[in-house]
């Protein structure tokens, strides 16, 4: 009697961990099936990282002018740069930069129309910012132009020096003014008869 009361005995907590090893192996592979969702997410956002990066890529090109094509953003806008720099060092901080804001690259620099792609580079700013550099020139925009087709800050010295646009070669544009979108004006001389010329000298 007591022999057959001490083989029952066993049997609850027999049948007690089986339904406890079923519950875990359940629970594991509903983790597991959901690790491959959540892994399928991960990758897609960095394929989306992926795009904003490329989208994010700052695009230096040229524009026809008067004085002869000069360098832009990819929307158009003038850059200049500013006598006072030195060969990949930006003198402008400050006031200086709020109205001469640096060309600031968050990806790539691509270079596009007439503008050579190995004469662009970036220098580490001050707070951090990386700003496009061409044949060694920081460049700028200027605040006094609200978009593109404007150059209204050709020849300006404020701050203690010079103000250009940029030629593709990298030299500065030192014409008075320049009317953008139009081509250089043909010149009065005979061909013959030497001209000056509307650019500056690049680092020596």
């Amino acid at each position: 009697m007591n022999s057959t009361v001490l083989r029952r005995v066993p049997m609850p907590v027999k049948l007690g961990t089986l339904l406890g090893a079923g519950l875990l192996a359940a629970a594991c592979s509903s983790a597991a099936t959901s690790s491959p969702s959540g892994g399928s997410t991960g990758a897609a956002a960095g394929n989306t990282s992926s795009a904003s990066a490329q989208a994010a890529a700052t695009v230096i090109k040229t524009t026809a002018g008067s004085a002869g094509a000069f360098l832009t953003n990819g929307s158009g806008r003038a850059i200049y740069l500013w006598d006072k720099d030195t060969m990949n060092t930006s003198m402008c901080s400050g006031a200086c930069a709020q109205a001469w804001p640096p060309v600031t690259a968050n990806g790539s620099v691509t270079a596009a129309g007439g503008v050579t792609a190995k004469d662009l580079g970036t220098i580490t700013r001050s707070d951090g910012t990386k700003q496009v550099t061409y044949d060694g020139h920081p460049l700028y925009y200027y605040v006094g132009d609200t978009g593109a087709g404007q150059a209204t800050g050709q020849g300006s010295d404020n701050f203690g020096a010079k103000w250009w646009l940029v030629s593709p070669t990298g030299t500065s544009i030192t014409a008075a003014s320049v009317t953008v979108g139009s081509s250089p004006a043909a010149p009065a001389a005979p061909a013959s008869t030497p001209g000056s010329s509307s650019t500056g000298s690049s680092w020596g």
